[in-house]
C-alpha cells in the first residue's frame, strides 16, 4: 500500500501540494489529473525518491520495484529487443552472476541461479519483450536494429516498451499515448487492464482513463483528492460538489444581503440597536463559501472560411510512397463542405501517408487531382512545431500573417489558447510540447482554411485543450479530414470513417468498437499464419536482408537530409540578405522622416537616396517571394523517419 500522510510538496520554492493526505492499494490502477503545472509530475517524482516531501511522511513497501518511463533515450548501437530487456536489471543481474558461475565451473551456484532465473520468467523474458514491441507497433525486423536508428517518436515507444517489460510493482506512466497510433493504444489499454502491478497514470485521453483506471487523484489548489471511478465519473462528481458549492454561495448571498440590509435599516434605532449589532456580530462569524468556478483557459472558434467552393478537393486513382515503393494506391475520394473523416489503419499502413496526398506533401503518383481555385488548405502535423521561430514570440507569429491588425485584437486571440500577458510576449523555444502545439494551432486556425488536414493534433494537448478544439471543429464549416488516437475526438467529430489497411483507402462500415475488434481478428491471423510457418515471436528476417533494408533506408534518410539541409541554407543566406537590405532601407526611410532631411541636403542627393531607397524595396520584395517559395518547397518534403 501506498501512503501520503500530511504531505506537502513543492517545486523551486512553488507550494504543489499542502497537508495532503491519501492511501492506494495494492494493485489499484489510479489516474492522476489537474491542469498544467498543477503538479502532476512532481507527483511521481515524489513517489519515486526523486523529489523530497517539504512535510509529512510518504510511505511505500521497501521491496517494491519502480518503473517510470525514461525523458530521454541516447543514440546508442544497442539492438531493440536488448534494450528493452535491459530494463529488468534482477534478469541481467542474474544473467551475468550465471555466465560467472559457469566459467568458473561452480554448481551449486549454477543450480542456485538457474532456478532463480526460472522464478522471475527469464526463459520466457524474450517472448514477453517481443510482445510489448509488437503490440507498441514493432516489427520483428525492428528487434535487431541499434536504437540509434530509430527517430525520437520511436525511441519514446521503446522508452515505454522498456518500462512495461521490467517487473514493476509500481508503474507510473506519464502521458504514455503520445506518439502512439490508435491500435498501440488500444494494445497499450489491454495490457495496463491486465498488469497486477500497482498503476499511477497522467493521460489527457478520457475515454483511455475511462477504459483503465478505477479510481482518480485530482491536484487542485494544492490540494489533493481521491474519487472513485473512472474519469466520467470524477466529471459527474465534481460537477455535482460545484452545484452544491454554487448553491451554498447563493443560498449565502442572500442571507448576508438580508443581514446587511436589517443592519442598515435599524442600526440608528435605539430600540433595534442590539438585534442590529447581533446581525454584525453573525456576519464577522461567516465563514464566507467562494463561489463555485469551473472554466477552461481555451475560448476559440473557426473563423468562416472566405469561400467554400464544393467539392474543394477531388482526387481520383491517386497513389503515393516514396522513392520507389507505393504505400497507398488508387485512392479516389471527394471532400465537399462540411465532411468529417477520421482515419483507421494500423501503424505504418499509410494514414499519415494520405494526409500528405491530400495536402500535396509528397508526389502524386498517378491519377488525377482537381482543386478548387478557391482552395485553402490548412495542414497540421508534429513536424510543423519545429518550423516555429524559436527566439520569436507567439504575438510575432500572428503579427507576421497579419501585420496591419491592430495588435490588442492579435492578443485577445491568442488568449483564447492560453497565451495571456506575458506568456503573448516569450519566446516559443523554452516552451513546452503542449505549448507549441497550441500555437501552431492557433496560427493554422488563424488562416481561415475551408479544407483542414489534421495529423495526430491533440498530442501533447490537455483535456481542456482537446474539449475546446473538438467543440471548435463540430462548428468548423469546411471539410475536415484527420488522423488521431484520441477516441473522444474521432466519436465527437467523425461523420465518417476511413480504413487504410493493405495499401487500399475504404470506408470502414462500424464504430471504433468495431475496430478495435477487427485489430484484434488482425492480430489473430498474424499469429495463425506464424505459427504455420513455424515462426517464434522473435524470429526475424534474414540477416543480409535486414542489412539491406538498413542501407536503404540510410541512403533514403541521407538524401532526404541532404535535400532538406540544401534548401535551409538558401532560406538562411535570404535571410542575411533580407536583414542587411532591410537594415539599409530602414537607416534611408529614418533620414526621409527627419524635419530638416530635404533643408540640409540638396536635391540631386536626395533623388539618388530616394532612388537607392526604391531599388532596396524591389530588391527585397524579390528576395521575400523567394524565401516565400523555398519555404513551400521544404514544407513540401517529407520528414526523414
Amino acid at each position: 500500500m501506498i501512503a501520503l500522510r500530511n504531505v506537502s510538496f513543492a517545486r523551486v520554492g512553488r507550494p504543489l501540494a499542502i497537508d495532503a493526505s491519501l492511501q492506494l492499494h495494492d494493485g489499484w490502477k489510479v489516474g492522476v489529473v489537474g491542469a498544467n503545472g498543477c503538479g502532476k509530475s512532481s507527483l511521481f517524482a515524489l513517489l519515486a525518491g526523486e523529489l523530497h516531501a517539504e512535510a509529512g511522511d510518504v510511505e511505500i513497501p521497501a521491496r517494491w520495484q519502480i518503473a517510470r518511463v525514461a525523458q530521454e533515450t541516447p543514440a546508442l548501437p544497442t539492438p531493440a529487443l536488448e534494450f528493452v530487456l535491459d530494463g529488468d536489471t534482477e534478469l541481467r543481474r542474474v544473467e551475468r552472476e550465471l555466465a560467472a558461475a559457469e566459467a568458473a565451473g561452480n554448481g551449486e551456484a549454477i543450480g542456485h541461479l538457474h532456478a532463480r532465473y526460472d522464478e522471475i520468467g527469464g526463459y520466457s523474458a524474450k517472448a514477453r519483450a517481443a510482445e510489448v514491441l509488437h503490440g507498441l507497433g514493432f516489427s520483428d525486423a525492428d528487434f535487431a536494429r541499434p536504437v540509434a536508428d530509430f527517430s525520437g517518436g520511436w525511441r519514446v515507444r521503446l522508452n515505454l516498451a522498456r518500462a512495461l517489460s521490467c517487473r514493476a510493482d509500481l508503474l507510473l506512466l506519464d502521458e504514455p499515448t503520445n506518439h502512439l497510433d490508435l491500435d498501440a493504444v488500444f494494445w497499450l489499454e489491454n495490457w495496463l487492464k491486465a498488469t497486477p502491478a500497482t498503476l499511477l497514470l497522467i493521460s489527457h485521453d478520457r475515454d483511455f482513463l475511462d477504459a483503465v483506471v478505477g479510481q482518480i487523484i485530482a491536484i487542485d489548489q494544492q490540494r489533493l483528492t481521491l474519487t472513485s471511478g473512472g474519469y466520467s465519473d470524477y466529471e459527474r462528481a465534481k460537477a455535482a460538489r460545484l452545484a452544491t458549492q454554487q448553491s451554498a454561495y447563493e443560498a449565502q448571498q442572500r442571507e448576508i444581503a438580508h443581514l446587511s440590509r436589517f443592519v442598515e435599516r435599524f442600526k440608528a434605532k435605539a430600540t433595534k440597536a442590539r438585534q442590529a449589532q447581533s446581525r454584525v456580530k453573525m456576519l464577522e462569524r461567516m465563514e464566507i463559501v467562494a463561489a463555485a468556478h469551473v472554466d477552461s483557459p481555451f475560448h476559440f472558434s473557426f473563423r468562416d472560411p472566405e469561400s467554400l467552393p464544393d467539392p474543394l478537393l477531388t482526387v481520383e486513382k491517386a497513389a503515393a510512397g516514396y522513392v520507389d515503393r507505393k504505400i497507398i494506391d488508387n485512392v479516389t475520394l471527394t471532400l465537399r463542405p462540411g465532411a468529417r473523416i477520421g482515419l483507421l489503419g494500423r501503424n505504418g499502413a499509410g494514414k499519415s501517408t494520405l494526409i500528405k496526398l491530400l495536402a500535396g506533401a509528397v508526389p502524386q503518383q498517378g491519377g488525377e487531382r482537381k482543386e478548387a481555385k478557391a482552395l485553402k488548405l490548412g495542414y497540421f502535423a508534429q513536424h510543423q512545431l519545429e518550423q516555429l521561430r524559436e527566439e520569436e514570440s507567439p504575438l510575432w507569429h500572428v503579427q507576421r500573417l497579419e501585420p496591419l491588425t491592430p495588435e490588442q485584437e492579435l492578443r485577445d486571440y491568442l488568449g483564447g489558447f492560453d497565451f495571456r500577458g506575458e506568456m503573448a510576449t516569450r519566446p516559443v523555444g523554452p516552451f513546452s510540447g503542449g505549448e507549441k502545439s497550441r500555437l501552431a494551432l492557433a496560427l493554422l486556425i488563424r488562416t481561415r482554411p475551408n479544407l483542414l488536414l489534421l495529423d495526430e493534433p491533440t498530442n501533447h494537448l490537455d483535456l481542456e485543450m482537446r474539449e475546446a478544439l473538438t467543440f471548435a471543429l463540430q462548428d468548423y464549416e469546411g471539410a475536415v479530414v484527420f488522423v488521431s488516437h484520441d477516441r473522444h475526438l474521432l466519436r465527437t467529430c467523425a461523420d465518417e470513417l476511413l480504413l487504410v489497411a493493405d495499401g487500399v483507402v475504404q470506408p470502414f462500415d462500424g464504430d471504433l468498437d468495431d475496430y478495435s475488434a477487427w485489430l484484434a481478428s488482425e492480430r489473430a491471423r498474424e499469429r495463425a499464419a506464424d505459427k504455420e510457418k513455424g515462426l517464434s515471436p522473435t524470429s526475424t528476417v534474414d540477416k543480409n536482408e535486414r542489412l539491406q533494408q538498413r542501407a536503404e533506408a540510410k541512403a533514403s534518410r541521407q538524401a532526404l537530409l541532404a535535400e532538406r539541409r540544401k534548401v535551409s541554407k538558401e532560406i538562411e543566406k535570404l535571410d542575411k540578405q533580407l536583414a542587411k537590405l532591410q537594415g539599409e532601407k530602414g537607416e534611408l526611410d529614418t533620414q526621409f522622416a527627419a524635419p530638416d532631411f530635404y533643408a540640409t541636403v540638396d536635391r540631386a542627393k536626395s533623388e539618388e537616396m530616394h532612388k537607392r531607397a526604391a531599388d532596396l524595396g524591389e530588391q527585397i520584395d524579390a528576395i521575400e517571394l523567394q524565401w516565400l517559395e523555398l519555404h513551400e518547397a521544404l514544407d513540401a518534403l517529407p520528414q526523414p523517419d
